[in-house]
């Protein structure tokens, strides 16, 4: 959470680990993110990283089950801040899952990238994790407004 500032709105949702909601989760993001009147292109990033940190928490932290993937939004004055975590088997090497083109799952066609987008289209990315316990993922998106939208 965001030290000294106010958050301006929150939201929390929480789905089964399967792909389907992957995209529920994108959308939802997306929409809520939208009170902050963010670009086309900001509004493709957020989109982008949640799909990414969903997809993780689907694929590598309840690989042979089902669990819970939990979201949740905070709205600041210009700023979105937005936690993807999973209660699933947990990340033993952080640094080395972030590195690019790291897969555990190679044999899903998997790229490697996740980490390494969510690094490039948001502002900040926090990840914690615990082996056995779970993942939390913690992404900032600056929302840069044109000041000079309305003059002339």
């Amino acid at each position: 959470m965001k030290k000294n500032e106010k958050v301006k709105n929150e939201m929390k949702i929480e789905f089964s680990s399967k792909s389907a909601n992957e995209a529920f989760a994108r959308i939802s993001v997306a929409a809520f993110a939208s009170q902050l009147d963010p670009t086309i292109e900001e509004i493709a990033d957020i989109k982008t990283s949640v799909s990414e940190a969903v997809t993780n928490s689907i694929i590598h932290a309840y690989p042979n089950k089902d669990g819970i993937v939990k979201v949740k939004a905070n709205l600041y004055e210009d700023e979105i801040e937005i936690e993807v975590s999973d209660n699933g088997e947990g990340i033993e090497n952080i640094d080395e899952a972030k590195a690019p083109l790291y897969t555990t799952k190679g044999n899903l066609e998997r790229s490697g990238m996740g980490f390494t987008i969510m690094e490039n289209f948001m502002d900040e990315l926090k990840v914690e994790s615990v082996v056995g316990l779970g993942t939390k993922v913690t992404m900032n998106k600056k929302i840069k407004r044109n000041i000079e939208e309305n003059t002339y």
